[in-house]
């Protein structure tokens, strides 16, 4: 007789991993220092989320924007993340998150300063491991003080014309020295 085993969230496997690795990782930061330290943890774990990017796409079988904002509820199981949608396209996916669990977590484990190494700075190579025409821009985030989360997701090429439309309104509004 087969037993199934129940599914963790997200959030419930995070904060079993941080039990671990944090006191692991303060550990090593008393020999190797905060920098190298930090940056053994963000090279690892940036590994790890480009490898679950892939396996994400692969699972949703598609890595279009759409397929990763279906994608989504995953994150946000066990009530884990509040998101405020603001825009979802094919070529363009925008939410704030106005509540972060994750970030709760680690600061009631005594992992603040990790937090964002072991969760946040994930998010872009996961995007990456996804679908590498996608791109991430963030600006802050909960776990680093903020009040919620930026979280824009565009493909390349709208990326390219927001950049684009962005400088010639800067030339336009004489922004950029010439009149």
């Amino acid at each position: 007789m087969a037993t199934s085993t129940p599914k963790l969230t997200i959030l419930e496997q995070r904060e079993i991993e941080a039990r671990i690795v944090g006191p692991l990782i303060h550990a090593v930061r008393a020999e190797l220092g905060e920098v190298r330290t930090l940056a053994l943890v963000r090279s690892v774990i940036s590994s790890l989320a480009r490898e679950s990017g892939a396996e994400l796409a692969r699972q949703l079988g598609a890595a279009t924007l759409e397929a990763f904002a279906q994608g989504l509820s995953r994150w946000s199981e066990g009530d884990a993340l509040e998101i405020d949608l603001l825009e979802q396209s094919a070529e363009r996916l925008s939410f704030n998150v106005t509540r972060c669990r994750y970030a709760e977590m680690y600061r009631a484990l005594g992992l603040a300063e990790l937090g964002s190494s072991l969760s946040c700075q994930r998010d872009w190579a996961l995007i990456e491991g996804f679908n590498p025409g996608l791109t991430l821009a963030r600006t802050q985030t909960i776990m680093e003080g903020a009040s919620y989360c930026d979280f824009r997701f565009r493909s390349r090429s709208a990326a390219a014309d927001d950049a684009a439309g962005a400088a010639a309104a800067k030339r336009h509004d004489g922004q950029d020295g010439t009149v």
